[in-house]
């Protein structure tokens, strides 16, 4: 029997001894949007079922906003199941230190494609400070964050209950605003300032590994040709969080990489 690209790659994780994630691969991004779209919409509606609410962390970019769009569709048309959004608590793993009405930011992607068609009260939405939001440098932002995460946590404890966290990643390996040979790689801090990002703007706030590897699941969403050498790299197992940050991410119950063909394209010639 021959197995699928992406059990191939799991199957080489699990015989190396390292935490086995699912490897789910779309043919192309569209569909890999919808996929995950619905499967947001059933995770989030399972802990709503368990917990009464439930909590997620957004991720930018183009893969991650078309996410968030085909949600949108599912709250206009619900198909199976049904998000509260009364009672979702929506975050962010990263965001750029711009003004609030920048397009580079998150937030603004984010509630334009689902937060506001949704409804999502604003005392769910947490979202990481922008540059005019009076403070006096990004690092204070960071530190506000961290003590919102704390506040929303149980007494004592750093960190809420997080269902769910999205990730992109870039060509060279980054997630959330974690870059490769970076001090961020190994900042234990759950959130931080990040400056002279390779990637501009330059400046960022980020979640670090202490808090995404905290959430139950850890979804990353790859899409795109440019991307699938990292990709490979990080589910072979054979590098470092320092070198490729993506290989250093898993969710406490699941972690899930989400690829359309193009970004799993080196992992078919891996046998």
């Amino acid at each position: 029997m021959t197995l699928p690209p992406g059990d191939r790659a799991a199957a080489r994780m699990a015989a190396g001894g390292h935490p086995t994630p699912d490897v789910v691969v779309e043919p192309d991004a569209d569909r890999l949007a919808r996929a995950v779209g619905a499967a947001l919409v059933a995770r989030l509606a399972a802990a709503q079922a368990v917990h009464g609410t439930a909590s997620v962390v957004l991720t930018g970019g183009g893969i991650g906003t078309a996410v968030l769009e085909r949600v949108a569709d599912l709250v206009r048309e619900p198909v199976r199941e049904r998000v509260d959004w009364a009672a979702v608590d929506v975050w962010w793993g990263d965001e750029r230190w711009v003004p609030a009405d920048d397009g580079d930011r998150n937030e603004l992607g984010a509630r334009q494609a689902l937060l506001d068609p949704a409804g999502v009260p604003a005392e769910r939405v947490h979202a990481m400070p922008a540059s005019d939001a009076g403070f006096a440098e990004p690092e204070d932002a960071a530190a506000w964050y961290a003590d919102q995460l704390a506040a929303a946590a149980p007494e004592g404890q750093p960190l809420p209950r997080i269902d769910l966290l999205l990730l992109g990643m870039g060509p060279e390996g980054h997630v959330a605003s974690v870059f490769p040979g970076t001090p961020a790689v190994a900042d234990e801090r759950t959130v931080f300032a990040v400056r002279n990002c390779p990637k501009p703007p330059p400046t960022r706030i980020s979640l670090g590994f202490s808090a995404i590897n905290a959430a139950e699941e850890v979804w990353l969403l790859v899409s795109g040709a440019a991307k699938a050498p990292a990709v490979a790299r990080a589910l072979t197992g054979g590098t470092t969080p320092e070198e490729l940050p993506a290989a250093g991410v898993h969710g406490r119950r699941a972690t899930r990489w989400l690829l359309d063909a193009e970004a799993a394209a080196e992992l078919a010639g891996q046998g």
